[in-house]
């Protein structure tokens, strides 16, 4: 079989990204409080050219994608699928923010007209308000016979998309602690051991919303499936509690890592995909799932309304379930894998350090971790003013 070559010590994306800063006039819309902006069923297609027009357009994140080691403007997956199709791909790394991305195309989407992209890759929180505004169209699985067949079954039906009708992950993640082993001295297994005394100044928590909320109540043993505004607020109370007591640091973007890399935080909220970087400089830096449990999300691919090439687009999505292409991809990005098959894609990898990956529990999450990881209900557009402002106040923004 052909070696897959492994992304080594490369910056994850998610560290590379500015933390997120959307307007209160953006966060309005977003939340999904104009009722004018919902697009019914029937108006959300445009005549399909895929047949007859080999081509779409694919916007994403940067570094999101497995790319040539010599020349980084080649992304082998995706020239394998234009070989295997004889479609062309217009791939724009374009998306930097759930937010602004939005606001970019939401003009477009709330007056029925085509964005010019068909393959669009935003977070599962955000993915909520685009299936919420019908924005987004459904999916054809008669054309997606390898997303159907694997699909991890812990991602198959999110609460704001029961069915995966409308999204499908293309990368996942857990939102967990990292720490420092050998600085902190000791080993962690709960939320709650990030309020203990010998860590008061050295932990930072995630500022979003967002990402921080879900583990935050997993910690006072809250089914993140199915929350409710008083286990929101109870939360809430716990952070206040800490802030003002000096127990936390700051609250942070994605630049908790330099934190923890240079010792000034001994604990954080961190993201899977950023700690399996961080530990090929340093492996003291550990990730753990708390005994309680811990947030499983994703990143999913969706076809925005008006799309002109949908059937070439679904295509896409169900080539990238294909274990092969999964397993390429998975090596090089390093974030939870949404196909499982592709664990042992890997494993035979001739190359050791590409085979090893097959046993990161950071990529393929074993049983024991799989049992304590949940994808959390979403917070709704209701209730989303109310929560932001609470939660932004703990926070100072």
């Amino acid at each position: 079989m052909p070696q897959i070559s492994p992304r080594a010590s490369a910056p994850s994306r998610r560290s590379l990204l500015a933390a997120l800063g959307a307007t209160a006039a953006l966060g309005a819309l977003s939340g999904c409080g104009v009722p004018a902006a919902y697009v019914k069923p029937a108006d959300r297609s445009a005549p399909d050219e895929s047949a007859a027009d080999k081509r779409l357009t694919w916007a994403n994140w940067p570094l999101y994608i497995d790319t040539d080691d010599d020349n980084p403007n080649r992304r082998p997956t995706l020239e394998g699928f234009g070989k295997r199709t004889g479609i062309s791909v217009d791939y724009v790394e374009e998306i930097n923010d759930n937010d602004e991305f939005f606001g970019k195309i939401s003009p477009s989407l709330m007056n029925h007209r085509s964005t010019g992209r068909d393959l669009i890759v935003i977070s599962d929180w955000m993915c909520a308000r685009y299936v919420r505004l019908g924005w987004v169209q459904e999916m054809d699985r008669a054309r997606q016979p390898d997303v159907a067949r694997n699909l991890d079954p812990l991602l198959r039906s999110p609460a704001f998309d029961k069915g995966r009708r409308f999204t499908v992950p293309w990368q996942s993640g857990i939102t967990g602690i990292a720490y420092n082993r050998r600085k902190l001295g000791r080993d962690i297994r709960h939320v709650k051991d990030l309020w203990a005394p010998d860590l008061k100044g050295r932990v930072t928590l995630l500022s979003g919303l967002d990402e921080a909320f879900a583990l935050l109540m997993q910690g006072d043993g809250v089914d993140i499936t199915r929350w409710t505004a008083d286990d929101f607020h109870r939360m809430c109370d716990r952070i206040e509690r800490e802030v003002h007591r000096g127990q936390i640091r700051r609250f942070t973007g994605n630049d908790y890592t330099k934190d923890l890399v240079s010792g000034d935080v001994l604990a954080c909220q961190a993201y899977s995909g950023d700690v399996i970087q961080l530990q090929a400089d340093n492996p003291d830096i550990r990730f753990v799932v708390p005994e309680e449990g811990a947030e499983l999300w994703s990143d999913s691919l969706m076809i925005p309304n008006r799309a002109r090439h949908k059937a070439n687009a679904e295509r896409l999505i169900d080539y990238y379930y294909r274990p092969e292409v999964a397993a390429k991809l998975a090596a090089w990005v390093n974030y939870v894998c949404p196909v499982p098959a592709a664990r042992e894609v890997l494993a035979a990898d001739p190359d050791k350090d590409t085979a090893a990956l097959a046993d990161n529990p950071l990529i393929f999450p074993d049983p024991v971790m799989r049992e304590r990881l949940a994808v959390a209900r979403d917070i709704t557009s209701t209730e989303r003013p109310e929560f932001t402002r609470r939660w932004n106040g703990i926070v100072g923004l």
